[in-house]
């Protein structure tokens, strides 16, 4: 006698539905599981209501951060329009540091920088106002501007010092420690600088100019004149003047590092004489060489 095991009741009517209908019944289960995931979270179930309350405090915060930031950027929009037409934009007050020779005023006309004028015209303009003024003054090397108190300006100046006068036929023109030579001719030679004398050649006098460049100050204010004296022996011989009554024979390549050896060698001589500094250096009076 065969036995026939009773099947459940659900296997039962899943097995009378047509393959579509156990299909869409499928379907209809995996949709129902899927809502119940996405709606519960540690076996909490949650509401859709009680999200809306968090999205509306979260959009209403976006939307006063958004306010903020227009408001804010509005009200620099102004600030900055007041400041543009008000005389805070204006320079009132011009100060000029890091000369030496230069005068205030040289330098206010050489950068073309006023009273008046618009601070946004000068600050961040280094460039352009470096080349006005050394157009208009070679003394002027480089100018870096700043600002204070709203519309004080400052011009801190790199000045190009005067290294002496060059004679050219019998006039004296000024030559600065970058080499350049200024057009402007003058019949007597300014005090505190050497003269330069006998130069024919432009390389040797710049290079002469680049060895005094390098001397101390106070070497630099002992040299009366720098005369260009070569010899067959030596071709860059240079026969130098000094204030405190000596002469000097160098070369001018080794110039600047042989002078520094002349305060030593002075304080060692009993009178004023000659200092050679050619080859070696050793000094002799003036009696001696005489003879």
């Amino acid at each position: 006698m065969a036995i026939f095991k009773r099947r459940p009741k659900k296997k039962a009517q899943l097995d009378q539905l047509t393959p579509w209908e156990r299909f869409q019944r499928q379907a209809d289960e995996n949709q129902k599981a899927e809502r119940k995931r996405h709606f519960s979270w540690s076996g909490k179930q949650i509401r859709i209501g009680d999200k809306l309350p968090k999205l509306k405090t979260q959009r209403r915060k976006l939307m006063t951060r958004r306010a903020g930031l227009l408001i804010g950027l509005f009200l620099l929009g102004i600030a900055g329009a007041s400041y543009f037409i008000s005389p805070l934009s204006h320079i009132a007050q011009v100060r000029v540091t890091g000369t030496e020779k230069l005068t205030a005023a040289q330098v206010r006309t050489a950068t073309q920088v006023k009273v008046g004028q618009s601070v946004w015209a000068v600050i961040g303009q280094d460039k352009t106002t470096s080349r006005l003024a050394r157009k208009a003054n070679p003394q002027v090397g480089q100018v870096k501007t700043t600002l204070s108190n709203w519309n004080h300006v400052t011009l801190k100046v790199t000045e190009i010092r005067l290294a002496g006068y060059l004679v050219i036929g019998g006039q004296y023109r000024r030559v600065l420690e970058n080499g350049l030579i200024m057009s402007k001719s003058q019949s007597q030679p300014g005090g505190g600088y050497p003269i330069y004398a006998s130069f024919k050649s432009g390389s040797r006098l710049q290079l002469m100019i680049a060895q005094y460049a390098k001397l101390p100050a106070a070497v630099k204010h002992n040299i009366s004149e720098i005369k260009f004296d070569p010899n067959k022996a030596n071709p860059e011989r240079v026969h130098l003047y000094m204030n405190d009554g000596n002469e000097v024979y160098a070369t001018i390549s080794t110039f600047a590092s042989k002078m520094q050896y002349y305060s030593g060698i002075v304080a060692k001589m009993k009178a004023p004489g000659i200092i050679n500094l050619e080859v070696g250096a050793y000094s002799y009076s003036f009696k001696k060489s005489s003879n």
